[in-house]
C-alpha cells in the first residue's frame, strides 16, 4: 500500500464511480479499477460495493476514509511548507458560490488577491446549488445559510442586504408604488418556486405578493429583467452599482437582512494555506460589500 493507492480509493469515494474518479485523475477507468483491487488486495477486505448507481464505501471503505483524508492532510500539509514562496499563496483553489456572489463580489475580491499573490489559481463555481465538500467539488463553498450537519467548520463572512428594485423606466409608466398593497398591480420578478434550493432565498413570504410573473433560478438573470424594465423584484443591494438604472423601491418599508457563511471540510482546518485564503477572501468580501452597498444607496438617493 503506498500514498498514491489511497489517493486513488479517495477518488472513487468521491466521484462513486471509476470513470469519474478517472476524469478527476486524469487516468482511464480501467487503470482506476486494477489500482483498487490491488489496495483491496493488501487490505483484505473489499472497500466499495458495486451497484447500478455506482460505487459505495463498504464498511471496511468506511473504516480507511478518515485516515485516507488525514494522509492526504499530511501530503498537501507538506507541499505548502516546502512550496511556499516568501509567505505567497501557491497552487489551485476552487471556490464554490451562488451566483449573486459569485456574479458580483468574487470577481473584484479574487482578482485583488490573486494580485497579491501571483502562484495563485483561483476557480470560482457559480452554481444556484449547495456544494458537496465531501467529495471536494470545491476546497471551500460560500453559502447564504449556515449548515447543521457534516463535518464541517464554519464561520460568518459578512452581512449583506436585499431590497426591491426597478429600472427607473418601469417605475416612469408603471402604476405608482407607495406601499406593499401596491404590489399586486405590478409584475413580480423571483426565483422558480420549486427550485429553490434554500430557505434564506425564500424572499417573497416578506414582500406580501403572491405570485411570480418572470422567473428564474439565478439571480443574475433576475437582475437583467429587472434592468430590462420587465417589472419589480427582490435585488442584493451590491448587485445595483452593476445595473443602470436600476433604484431600490420602499426602501424603508423592504429590507432584507441575510449572511454569506464560508464552509470548509472538518479536515482542513489544519491548513494553514486554506485558512490564509480564507482570511483575506472574509476581509475582501466585507471591505466590497460595504462599498457597493453604498454606492447602491447613493444611486438610490439620485434618483429621487
Amino acid at each position: 500500500m503506498d500514498w498514491d493507492d489511497l489517493r486513488i480509493f479517495l477518488a472513487v469515494a468521491r466521484a462513486e464511480s471509476l470513470s469519474g474518479a478517472g476524469r478527476s485523475l486524469k487516468l482511464d477507468a480501467a487503470t482506476v479499477g486494477r489500482r483498487v483491487s490491488r489496495l483491496e488486495e493488501a487490505f483484505g477486505s473489499k472497500l466499495f460495493v458495486k451497484s447500478p448507481q455506482g460505487y459505495a464505501l463498504s464498511e471496511a471503505g468506511d473504516r480507511l476514509l478518515p485516515h485516507a483524508e488525514a494522509a492526504e492532510q499530511a501530503f498537501a500539509g507538506a507541499e505548502e511548507e516546502l512550496s511556499g514562496i516568501a509567505g505567497q499563496l501557491t497552487g489551485q483553489l476552487r471556490i464554490g458560490a451562488p451566483d449573486g456572489c459569485a456574479n458580483y463580489l468574487l470577481p473584484q475580491v479574487c482578482a485583488k488577491i490573486a494580485a497579491e499573490n501571483p502562484g495563485l489559481e483561483i476557480q470560482i463555481i457559480a452554481l444556484p446549488r449547495v456544494f458537496n465538500l465531501s467529495k471536494r467539488e470545491a476546497d471551500m463553498a460560500i453559502a447564504v445559510s449556515r449548515p447543521t450537519a457534516g463535518r464541517l467548520t464554519v464561520q460568518k463572512l459578512t452581512d449583506y442586504h436585499l431590497s426591491l428594485a426597478a429600472h427607473r423606466d418601469y417605475l416612469a409608466n408603471a402604476p405608482l408604488v407607495r406601499d406593499k398593497s401596491d404590489l399586486s398591480v405590478h409584475r413580480m420578478i423571483g426565483y422558480i418556486p420549486d427550485m429553490i434550493f434554500d430557505k434564506e432565498l425564500d424572499y417573497f413570504a416578506e414582500t406580501g405578493a403572491e405570485m411570480v410573473g418572470l422567473a428564474s433560478n439565478s439571480a443574475s438573470v433576475q437582475m437583467r429583467m429587472i434592468e430590462a424594465g420587465a417589472g419589480l423584484g427582490i435585488v442584493h443591494d451590491f448587485a445595483i452599482p452593476f445595473a443602470p438604472g436600476v433604484v431600490r423601491v420602499l426602501g424603508d418599508e423592504i429590507r432584507l437582512d441575510r449572511a454569506f457563511w464560508l464552509i470548509r471540510h472538518a479536515d482542513d482546518r489544519r491548513s494553514e494555506r486554506l485558512t490564509r485564503f480564507a482570511e483575506a477572501l472574509g476581509q475582501g468580501l466585507r471591505d466590497e460589500v460595504a462599498r457597493l452597498e453604498r454606492a447602491a444607496f447613493e444611486t438610490t438617493l439620485a434618483g429621487l
